[in-house]
């Protein structure tokens, strides 16, 4: 489990390989991430983006950016979390994910809160990133 806290929320990252949805033949790795989201804080937030920074295993990057996530703009009000689930396919058996969510208070105000950069690895593999 990666985990990163910025301004009282929380954002854990659990990523997992999907051998079923895989064909290392073909150059095709598939990883699935369950990113969970809680406010710590006294205040009332909304994540209205993200952004990924997605390294691949030969330092190629794609960077993703998007409003919401899964479809929804989640609203946390203080001690609410909220768990998604999405996935990342790479043509190498390892990369590296890191990114934010922009997030906006009761008052307006917009402000940036960390993804911890995780890893995409094998199962059995060293992983990249600690």
């Amino acid at each position: 489990m990666y985990r990163a806290v910025t301004r009282g929320i929380a954002v854990e990252v659990e990523p997992f390989y999907l051998p079923e949805r895989s064909d290392p033949e073909a150059g095709r790795y598939v990883w699935a991430y369950r990113v969970t989201i809680e406010n710590q804080s006294d205040e009332f937030v909304q994540l209205l983006s993200r952004y990924w920074r997605i390294t691949d295993g030969t330092g190629r990057v794609e960077e993703v950016r998007g409003a919401g996530v899964v479809g929804e703009q989640p609203e946390l009000h203080p001690g609410d979390s909220f768990q998604y689930t999405s996935g990342c396919p790479l043509p190498t058996p390892s990369g590296i994910m890191v990114g934010f969510y922009t997030m906006r208070n009761e008052r307006g105000e917009l402000f940036e809160i960390d993804i911890p950069a995780f890893s995409l690895d094998l199962p059995g593999s060293a992983r990249t990133v600690n």
